[in-house]
């Protein structure tokens, strides 16, 4: 299965992405800004999905909103 970011590069696990579009998550006050650097992601069964951690938090972000850093 690969897994591809809005460009359409290849992501594997352990890759760092940045946020293209400012996305509210839900149950958490904070909002993720354009352009933040998520570090460390994890791929999941989903193609469309990864896991990574925001502050203490555990989040799924889709792959659409994210580029490869």
């Amino acid at each position: 299965m690969e897994v591809k970011d809005s460009n359409g590069n290849q992501l594997v696990d352990g890759d760092s992405v940045h946020v293209t579009k400012d996305l509210k998550i839900k149950g958490m006050s904070k909002t993720l800004k354009r352009g933040n650097v998520i570090k460390n992601i994890r791929l999941t069964n989903n193609a469309q999905e990864v896991e990574c951690r925001v502050g203490k938090a555990q989040i799924v972000l889709k792959t659409q909103f994210l580029k490869k850093a």
